[in-house]
This record gives structure tokens, sequence and C-alpha cells, in this order.
């Protein structure tokens, strides 16, 4: 889980084939197989994919909410800041 991103890297993975990738605060989260299990459904994922996704995750959600999937879905951490 240590590694880092940019969010360059981050960028790439905007879709199934290269795996679906957000950035939160400056955590880089897998979400590729959350799809099926997100509540709000799969669209907005796939929409914000390869993104920073903060303003949104946290305009919708608790901070109990990233206690709960964040450390399953956590691939790493942004090496740089995350431009919006």
């Amino acid at each position: 889980m240590s590694k880092s991103f940019t969010v360059a890297e981050v960028a790439k993975h905007k879709d199934e084939k290269e795996g679906m990738f957000i950035i939160v605060d400056k955590g880089v989260y897998d979400i590729t197989n959350f799809l099926d299990e997100h509540p709000g459904g799969a669209k907005i994922l796939k929409r914000m994919a390869g993104k920073d996704a903060t303003k949104q995750f946290w305009k919708y959600h608790s901070k109990g909410v990233m206690e709960k999937y964040g450390g399953k879905l956590q691939v790493g951490e942004v090496a740089e800041s995350a431009k919006l």
C-alpha cells in the first residue's frame, strides 16, 4: 500500500481495462471491483475514474464510509498535490 502515484499515472486508470482509480484527499483507491457494490451505482464511479474525486466523495459520504472501505480499496498515495 506504500506505492506512490503521480496524478498523471492515476489519470491513466480510467477504464476497466487499465483499472479504475480515484483520488480522495491524498489517497489513491482502486474502485474497479467495487463498481457493482457501490450503493450510488457504477455510473458515477466510472465518471470519476482517473480523477481527483475528493470534493464529490466528501459531499455524499461521511468519515465512516472511508473507514469502512478505504483500507480495502487504497492502493497508494499521490506523490504530488492533486489538481481539481
